[in-house]
């Protein structure tokens, strides 16, 4: 179950993620999280093949859906020591964006309130497979080169764009993101 918000981000009901995700789409309530190691690079997930939705494409760090009543920043720091086995490191707010991306690979929507964080992490990832094919950790150029050249799921420049200045504190404006 995930939490269905309106245009604000306020809390209007519930419903089951499959069905909040077949189109037309419902909106509701995500996080994205993006963690950098101590040089400033970004780490990058590649989704599992099993996954049934986004299967095998490369994206953030980390993302997924509070629980009904779960605090965002909560939800993302449980869900990336569930898939990653690490914990952030002073991981912080950056921002929310909210769009609507349809997945033309599975006809999903994602319509979401998204609440965007950023931190760092000092230990050696260890992805969970049922969620992680692969990870990376990639500076800017690296991932305009992958981005150009791999898939990458349908949000993850929209939610790269509007985390930036959140980014920025955590990685160095040095290190060019």
């Amino acid at each position: 179950m995930l939490e269905l918000v309106d245009e604000n981000g306020a809390t209007i009901g519930t419903a089951e993620k499959l069905s909040a995700h077949q189109a037309p789409g419902r909106l509701h309530r995500a996080f994205s999280v993006f963690l950098f190691d101590d040089m400033g690079r970004l780490l990058l997930q590649r989704r599992a093949l099993g996954k049934y939705h986004s299967p095998g494409v490369w994206s953030n760090t980390c993302c997924g859906h509070p629980y009904p009543g779960e605090p965002p920043f909560a939800a993302a720091a449980r869900r990336v020591g569930e898939e990653l086995g690490v914990a952030p490191w002073l991981m912080r707010e950056a921002g929310t964006v909210r769009y609507n991306h349809p997945d033309p690979a599975s006809g999903l929507v994602e319509q979401e309130y998204n609440h965007l964080f950023a931190g760092l992490v000092r230990d050696t990832p260890r992805p969970d497979p049922e969620e992680i094919a692969e990870t990376a950790f990639v500076t800017p150029e690296e991932l305009l080169k992958r981005h150009e050249a791999e898939p990458f799921s349908a949000w993850f420049m929209t939610v790269l764009d509007a985390a930036r200045a959140g980014i920025r504190e955590v990685a160095g404006a040095s290190a060019g993101w």
